[in-house]
């Protein structure tokens, strides 16, 4: 019986199992890979052909080069059939849940579970004989103007704990097709673990101990969030398992378990992303939230720099388009230090940090400030998480004001943490440099014509307006009067105070664009 009781806010405390059952086909394992906490593993069902593939959320630049190369590379495996006694493939219907996929045959049930991050267990009817058909290419080739060159992939390791009826391996179109049955007897499975290493077998758990394991992994997630009104629930759910879903244990460059934004199309761990990770996972394991901020910390480079994505073999430190030059993302690892540290204070994590974030704010304004005006500028358009954002049609670099309010912040958040530590010279000499840069933005950025601040381009203002327009609000530093019509821009519904909230453009803007990106869709970390 699923446990819910009210509270004295009115929210509702649920039950993980609950959770889960909200969860029931909610996501389109079509188009919505099936993973695990900590996996690499990405299970996708065939738009057509019943079937499924596997891909690795991984980009592999040691086997190719480019960067973006892992969005075209076909399936680790593909055309993985169950098979009947025959050989013959048997069609199923899928139901989905986070921790197991049920799969619906003329034999009876299967179902698909991860028994670990690198294992996908495939569960078997009992008293029947079955199995699986896939296509696997553990090899990568290619020619070039000397010859060629071929390169391992993965290694995979398929087995079972039923008998073995059947077991071929054929050689065919570029890789290797595998047919293999086995007699299931009633708590069978086959398992296909996959690795960058030698694996030794693993041995395959009896399949109802895997889906215990499985919905008690799940269910502990779910039960440590915090309660919402039942009307939230169903998209509550779905966010928190996305935000397990998409954990990647360590591997390489990635030195702790940290969230990719997707496991399907941006493989890695983006800086800015982290750092909003790092506020909801606060509220279910704040050592998990530390981490967010560490994997990316752990990247930094010698001038101070932190790199834009970091993934299993390297970094993103430099983008050649649009243009070439170095790529970064807002400054805003500090603020979220905070708002952790709130909910879990940790003097310690504080001083681990402090250092390597003084020397990324000494960064901003040594690499990113040509006319040394005291104002820092975006040198690549990436760099401020926007990327085709109306700010950047006039050409680089961009001296902009959500910049300076990042930086303005993250001094400010410096200031609170050098309190903490104790070093109180440090702390007030960052709160000079907090309000020395607002100064700077009223100087140099204020438009009283139109009663915001502007973005420059070659000393010249944009004639664009989006809310990071608005910005400098936030530093709470803002004369009354300026700031007064600041929020006239904010509260104006033909301009920015719409249904949802405000647009990534303003509305009344000739480059908004509904339905483009960072042209004017709203953006729930620019609200928040």
């Amino acid at each position: 019986m699923h446990r819910i009781t009210l509270n004295q806010s009115s929210k509702i405390e649920t039950s993980g199992s609950t959770y889960l059952s909200l969860l029931r086909d909610r996501f389109n394992i079509k188009k919505v890979p099936f993973s695990d906490r900590g996996s690499r593993l990405l299970l996708l069902q065939d738009a057509e052909k019943d079937c499924f593939s596997v891909k690795l959320a991984e980009r592999l630049t040691e086997i190719q080069p480019d960067i973006e190369a892992y969005l075209r590379r076909p399936p680790f495996i593909q055309d993985l059939y169950l098979l009947d006694e025959a050989g013959e493939t048997l069609p199923f219907t899928t139901i989905t849940f986070p921790h197991i996929i049920h799969l619906k045959t003329r034999l009876g049930a299967f179902a698909l579970v991860f028994q670990d991050a690198h294992t996908i267990a495939l569960g078997l009817p009992a008293k029947v004989t079955a199995g699986i058909r896939f296509h696997v290419q553990p090899q990568f080739w290619e020619t070039n103007g000397h010859g060629g060159i071929f390169k391992a992939i993965r290694n995979l390791v398929y087995t079972s704990n039923a008998a073995t009826v059947r077991n071929v391996i054929t050689p065919d179109k570029g890789g290797y097709t595998v047919e293999y049955l086995v007699e299931a007897t009633d708590d069978s499975a086959i398992t296909i673990s996959i690795s960058n290493s030698v694996p030794d077998v693993p041995a395959t758990q009896p399949f109802s101990q895997t889906c215990a394991q499985a919905e008690e992994r799940w269910s502990s997630w779910f039960a440590r969030v915090p309660p919402v009104a039942p009307r939230f629930q169903p998209t509550y759910a779905y966010a928190w398992w996305i935000m397990a879903n998409n954990l990647i244990g360590p591997q390489g460059r990635v030195a702790y378990e940290a969230m990719m934004p997707s496991k399907l199309a941006y493989v890695g761990l983006w800086l800015w992303d982290n750092a909003m990770h790092t506020l909801a996972y606060r509220h279910v394991d704040p050592e998990l939230a530390r981490n967010q901020i560490r994997a990316m910390l752990a990247c930094q480079l010698e001038d101070g720099m932190l790199p834009d994505a970091v993934y299993d073999e390297g970094v993103i430190a430099t983008i050649d388009h649009p243009i070439s030059a170095e790529v970064t993302k807002p400054p805003i690892i500090a603020w979220a230090a905070l708002k952790l540290h709130e909910l879990d204070p940790d003097e310690a994590f504080l001083r681990e940090i402090y250092i390597p974030l003084v020397r990324w704010n000494a960064w901003w304004f040594a690499m990113n400030d040509d006319d040394v005006d005291g104002l820092a500028q975006y040198n690549h358009p990436y760099s401020s998480g926007l990327d085709d954002n109306p700010l950047w049609d006039w050409g680089m670099p961009v001296e902009s004001p959500d910049l300076n309010t990042y930086l303005c912040v993250q001094m400010g958040s410096l200031a609170m943490i050098a309190d903490i530590l104790g070093i109180d010279y440090e702390a007030a000499m960052w709160r000079r440099r907090a309000a020395s840069i607002v100064k700077r933005m009223v100087a140099d950025m204020w438009d009283p014509e139109r009663g915001l601040f502007v973005a420059l381009h070659n000393d010249e203002p944009l004639p664009v307006t989006t809310p990071f327009n608005l910005y400098p609000l936030w530093t709470g530093q803002l004369p009354p009067d300026i700031r007064e019509r600041v929020l006239q821009h904010l509260a104006d519904p033909a301009e920015f105070w719409g249904e949802f909230a405000l647009p990534s453009v303003a509305y009344n803007d000739p480059k908004f664009a509904a339905d483009t990106m960072w042209r004017g869709p709203v953006w729930v970390n620019i609200n928040y």
